[in-house]
C-alpha cells in the first residue's frame, strides 16, 4: 500500500471507518455492553480521540490538557481475567454530546499540528484506530440486530462444495518479525527471526462450518456465532440471523480449535509453520500476503464468505485464504522475539500480554485494515475468548 508523505489522508480514512461504525447504531445503544467482559460502547466513542490526544498532544507535543477528566476516563480499554467483569452502569458515563464535543476539539487541535508529530507516532495512532475498527465490529456483532441500521453485503455466485486437501510444504526457512531499520512496526514485531521449519502438511482451507457441525453432532461445543433453531443452527451475522453458511470458515475459541484438532488427530500450526505456508516459495520467501487484493479483508464484507470463493488468494504451495476471511489460531504462545524492546512512548502495548494466557493469531479478517496485513504483524487473543473473527486450519507434522 502506498502511503501519503504525511499520513493525514490515512488518518482521515481511518476516522471515517470508525465514524461509520458508530453511525450504524441507534443512539440509545451507545450505552449498551454487547460483550460483558468489555466496556460499554460509549467508552469507545471517547477512547479513540483520547488515545490520540494523550499520545500525541500531551506526551509528544507537551500541549496542556483541555479536559483532563475525559483524558483519563477514556484512556485505556480492559482485558479482564475470566470472571472479573465490569460493574459500571450507563449513568456512570458522560452524555453523548459532551463526548462528541471533546472529539471535535481533539481532531481540530491535532490536525493543526499534524505535520509537527514524528511519523512513527502518526502511524501508531492510525493503526490503533484501525485495530479498534475491528474490535468495535465484533462487539457490534453481539448487539441485537434491531439496534443497528442494516448494511448490504455483496452477493457471491454459487460454488461447488469445498474439497479439503492436505498440502505438502517442504522444509525451509520462515522469517518472522522485521529488522529495526525496516518499516513501521509495533514492539512485538522486532527483532527479525529466521527459523528453520521441517516439512509438514497443512489443510488447503480453513475448517468450515460444515466440518465443525459434524464435530458438534459428536458432542463438541458450538461456535459463539451459531444460534439454535428448530431445524438445527443459524449463523448470527452482523445484521441478523441467516442459514448457516456451511462452506464459510467457522469462528471458534482456541480451546474449541484444539478440541477439533484432537478429534481429527491433527494439530494447529505454529506461528513459523503459518509463515512458511503463507510466504514460502520454491525460490525463497514472498514479501506480502497472497491475494492480490482479492481477499476478504480491508472491510470488503461484513461476514465471512465461503473458503473457496477467492481463488486468487492462494499461496505458492496452494494453500487458500491465508490472507483474509478470518484470523487463524496458532499453537504459539504470544511471547517476545529475541531482541524485543519496549517502545518508550507505549511500553505496555505488548509486554502486558506476555502473560502465558494469550496466543498468536495470524492472517486477517473481513474487518482487518489492509495496513495491518504486513508480513510481520502479530495479533493475539485469550484461548477462551469467543467473540473474534478467528478460525483455524489443521496440520500434520
Amino acid at each position: 500500500m502506498r502511503l501519503s508523505p504525511d499520513l493525514h489522508q490515512e488518518l482521515v480514512v481511518a476516522r471515517s471507518q470508525t465514524d461509520q461504525l458508530f453511525s450504524l447504531l441507534d443512539p440509545a445503544a451507545l450505552y449498551d455492553r454487547p460483550i460483558e467482559e468489555r466496556h460499554r460502547i460509549i467508552f469507545y466513542l471517547g477512547h479513540l480521540e483520547a488515545f490520540d490526544w494523550n499520545h500525541l498532544a500531551r506526551r509528544c507535543l507537551d500541549i496542556p490538557s483541555f479536559h483532563p477528566t475525559f483524558d483519563s476516563l477514556f484512556e485505556r480499554g480492559i482485558d479482564p481475567d475470566p470472571g472479573q467483569l465490569p460493574s459500571d452502569t450507563p449513568e456512570d458515563w458522560p452524555k453523548i454530546d459532551e463526548i462528541r464535543a471533546y472529539n471535535r476539539e481533539v481532531r481540530e487541535k491535532l490536525d493543526s499540528r499534524w505535520g509537527t508529530i514524528p511519523r512513527e507516532r502518526r502511524q501508531m495512532v492510525i493503526e490503533h484506530r484501525q485495530m479498534h475498527a475491528e474490535t468495535f465490529a465484533y462487539m457490534l456483532h453481539n448487539l441485537a440486530p434491531e439496534k443497528k441500521h442494516p448494511q448490504p453485503q455483496p452477493s457471491l455466485p454459487a460454488l461447488e462444495p469445498v474439497r479439503q486437501e492436505m498440502i505438502f510444504v517442504p522444509a525451509g526457512y520462515a522469517t518472522l518479525g522485521q529488522p529495526r531499520d525496516g518499516e513501521f512496526g509495533w514492539d512485538n514485531e522486532f527483532q527479525e527471526q529466521r527459523i528453520f521449519v521441517p516439512a509438514f502438511r497443512i489443510r488447503s482451507h480453513k475448517v468450515t462450518n460444515r466440518e465443525y457441525l459434524d464435530f458438534v453432532r459428536e458432542g463438541g461445543s458450538p461456535s459463539h456465532f451459531w444460534t439454535p433453531n428448530d431445524a438445527g443452527w443459524l449463523y448470527r451475522g452482523m445484521f441478523g440471523n441467516a442459514p448457516l453458511p456451511l462452506d464459510a470458515p467457522v469462528y471458534v475459541t482456541r480451546h474449541q480449535a484444539l478440541a477439533f484438532a484432537m478429534w481429527k488427530g491433527m494439530s494447529l500450526p505454529t506461528e513459523a509453520q503459518y509463515h512458511r505456508a503463507t510466504f514460502g516459495t520454491p525460490k525463497g520467501e514472498a514479501a506480502s500476503l497472497p491475494g492480490n487484493g482479492g481477499s476478504n479483508m480491508d472491510f470488503r464484507f461484513w461476514d465471512p464468505v465461503p473458503v473457496n470463493s477467492t481463488p486468487e488468494d492462494v499461496s505458492a504451495w496452494g494453500v487458500s485464504q491465508l490472507g483474509g476471511n478470518g484470523w487463524e489460531w496458532t499453537s504459539s504462545l504470544f511471547a517476545p522475539f529475541e531482541g524485543f524492546e519496549q517502545t518508550a512512548y507505549y511500553p505496555g502495548y505488548s509486554a502486558d500480554f506476555f502473560d502465558g494466557q494469550h496466543f498468536v493469531v495470524k492472517g486477517a479478517s473481513a474487518r482487518t485494515a489492509a495496513q495491518l496485513t504486513r508480513r510481520s504483524f502479530r495479533n493475539w487473543y485469550r484461548s477462551e475468548y469467543p467473540y473474534t473473527y478467528t478460525g483455524f486450519r489443521l496440520v500434520e507434522n
